[in-house]
């Protein structure tokens, strides 16, 4: 099994070893065991998510348990809708209820809240991004939440992009220092053995918050602009001033992004619009399970 498959499963075991602890005392003191049939129902309306994780907290919690989906991640769902159809155990249903629920909640608010942001900004060519602002131990279920959503993943972490920030240039000197010191870098025996990539499959990106830093990354041969927490009009003026440099760079915008200024961003002209809400304040959706039978 995956290294990803791996890492959520012993999310899952956590997350169940942190709820159930000695056992779910509640319903060792008032039920039988007896067969059940249940049925998870959605309360409020959003694209789905987390579905893996749910359904791997029932078959970790009790292998007999018969799952069924009456919908899939990426799906849209509306109050009343069933997602799921259980056939199990009373005492290990109940006892997976809240942890399956809160996969589900979580990660299905994450994907409706990026389509939110995917529906405002329909009919350009932005594509809206995730960060690295995730729940540690959760980013790649957050991630695939944002995909789910029609969101797209930038860097998963540290190891698979080059992000040249504010610090990396004040330590460097200079973006014109930093980008030289990371093509030599890239072009190393020590990279290529550490990464297991050729330097040409390492985008490189660099954060600038005027013209003249701007420029300056252009003609270092940048692949990617961040252009950080800047107001409408100043962001319009960079796109215009990088378009004319060097159309083909990519520019990303993020900083004061909400759902009422995130289609005024797009019209600027960026390639991406990047938001850290995304994954650190999406509101939950709304789940329930219910006993039927």
């Amino acid at each position: 099994m995956g290294e990803n498959y791996q890492a959520m499963l012993q999310l899952v075991k956590a997350a169940l070893k942190e709820d159930i602890g000695k056992g779910d005392i509640t319903s060792l003191a008032c039920l039988e065991p007896n067969p059940v049939k249940a049925k998870i129902v959605a309360k409020s309306s959003g694209v789905l998510s987390g579905l893996k994780p749910a359904l791997l907290v029932f078959e970790v919690v009790d292998s007999a348990n018969e799952i069924k989906l009456l919908k899939n991640d990426a799906d849209r769902f509306q109050p009343g809708e069933t997602i799921i159809e259980i056939d199990g155990f009373n005492l290990t249903v109940l006892s997976s209820e809240r942890v399956a629920l809160n996969f589900m909640a979580h990660l299905s608010g994450i994907a409706s809240l990026t389509d939110r942001f995917v529906q405002l900004i329909n009919g350009t060519s932005c594509r809206i991004l995730d960060t690295r602002k995730t729940t540690p131990g959760w980013r790649m279920l957050e991630k695939e939440a944002v995909e789910h959503g029609g969101g797209v993943n930038h860097r998963i972490g540290l190891f698979d992009m080059i992000l040249i920030k504010d610090n990396h240039i004040a330590a460097a000197g200079s973006i014109t220092n930093a980008v030289e010191k990371t093509r030599e870098y890239l072009n190393t025996p020590d990279f290529r053995l550490q990464f297991e990539k050729k330097s040409d499959e390492i985008e490189i990106e660099v954060e600038v918050t005027s013209e003249d830093e701007l420029t300056e990354a252009i003609n270092a041969g940048v692949d990617r602009l961040l252009l950080d927490n800047q107001g409408l009009d100043a962001l319009a003026k960079l796109v215009e001033r990088a378009r004319s440099l060097n159309s083909n760079v990519k520019l990303e915008a993020s900083g004061n992004v909400s759902l009422v200024t995130a289609a005024d961003i797009a019209a600027t002209g960026v390639d991406f619009i990047s938001i850290g809400a995304l994954t650190h304040s999406a509101p939950a959706s709304d789940f329930s399970l219910k006993v039927i039978a």
